[in-house]
């Protein structure tokens, strides 16, 4: 199958990051991928497709409503006997066809938050109504792992002295605010998964990833990693809409989805963070960076500029810092963030210009 040669190397150096016995825990299983058109699914089912028949796998489903439109990539699937992918909605549809799966991810969910504020019911629905659905569906089945993709924004804003911030702190969150949908599902979310398997001894894992960014990721996202792309591709300015000094880390999601593929074979109830630990920057300081690869790559020539987003809720409850503490998903999971935030947005930048718009942009 053909796929972009920065993708073919990204799935190439998922492969060779995971060990053996993750390796074999893959063998013969059954995938369900639930919300797969989105950036965090792109890799994942690019590395099934390059590795999957290597690795064993039976199957995989996934499903998505596609309520942005198709991506273009999708098109790479068809014919592949590997896979079977459906356009459905997770809160309403019968997953029946999938009954024999017996490894699920579960990332169906409105990530971006303008779309999250301007669809904040959907968004709740496929966090809370469609988990529950798959739950209730698995919970008699002899599943080997279910991961729900939570979020870090579960931690809200937190005080500095949480910095970074480790699994046990309970978070500090607005819950009747314009994120709150977003936030307070993920953290509900967590509750069910935390109960079922307890009641019911599934193996559910939690991961909390942190600020992914690169390809698959639609440029038009709206969240600052794909602004700041957008702005280069289109050769136009990079626009801040704060004052620039909110601090990240960011994980470029090949690099991630080492961590969740470990989480999903985990094979019991826990909760990791995954995402890099460091170097923790300001917004100002990544679009220095955007600007600086840009030109050493392109010859881009764009400047960096400050306005105030048409969204008058952009910033409400924007957290100030937002920075992992991944300790246990090291001494558990063996999980350690190899690519830098500078070679991960050459590689974002690189796929980009390597690429057809419409693969990017829908």
């Amino acid at each position: 199958m053909w796929m972009p040669e920065i993708t073919r190397e990204d799935m190439s150096f998922i492969y060779k990051s995971m060990s053996e016995e993750y390796k074999q825990k893959l063998y013969g299983r059954t995938v369900l991928i639930t919300g797969f058109a989105g950036s965090l699914g792109y890799s994942l089912l690019h590395f099934f497709a390059a590795h999957g028949e290597q690795l064993g796998v039976k199957k995989v489903y996934a499903i998505d409503k596609l309520m942005f439109g198709q991506p273009n990539w999708m098109k790479r699937f068809i014919g592949n006997p590997l896979f079977d992918l459906r356009t459905l909605d997770v809160i309403s549809c019968d997953f029946d066809f999938a009954s024999d799966a017996d490894l699920v991810f579960h990332m169906a969910s409105l990530a971006s938050p303008i779309y999250y504020r301007l669809h904040p019911i959907e968004t709740m629905d496929a966090d809370v109504t469609g988990l529950r659905r798959l739950l209730d569906f698995f919970k008699t089945k002899h599943i080997k792992g279910f991961l729900f993709y939570s979020s870090s924004e579960i931690y809200g804003d937190p005080h500095s002295s949480q910095i970074p911030t480790p699994e046990d702190y309970w978070g500090n969150v607005n819950s009747c605010g314009p994120r709150a949908c977003y936030d307070e599902s993920k953290r509900f979310g967590e509750t069910l998964c935390y109960n079922f398997a307890k009641q019911y001894d599934m193996p559910i894992t939690v991961v909390r990833p942190f600020n992914n960014y690169g390809p698959g990721m639609r440029i038009n996202d709206q969240r600052v990693v794909a602004d700041f792309a957008k702005a280069v591709i289109d050769n136009e300015n990079i626009v801040i809409y704060s004052d620039g000094k909110p601090t990240r880390t960011f994980d470029y999601i090949p690099d991630a989805t080492v961590g969740y593929i470990k989480c999903a074979l985990y094979g019991k109830f826990d909760v990791f963070n995954i995402g890099s630990d460091k170097p923790e920057i300001t917004i100002l300081q990544l679009a220095e960076l955007y600007k600086k690869i840009a030109h050493e790559q392109f010859g881009y020539n764009g400047t960096i500029v400050y306005e105030v987003h048409s969204d008058k809720d952009y910033l409400t409850d924007n957290p100030n810092r937002r920075c992992p503490d991944i300790t246990k998903a090291r001494t558990i999971l063996e999980y350690e963030p190899q690519i830098h935030i500078e070679e991960g947005i050459k590689r974002y930048l690189l796929y980009l210009q390597e690429c057809d718009r419409s693969e990017y942009q829908w």
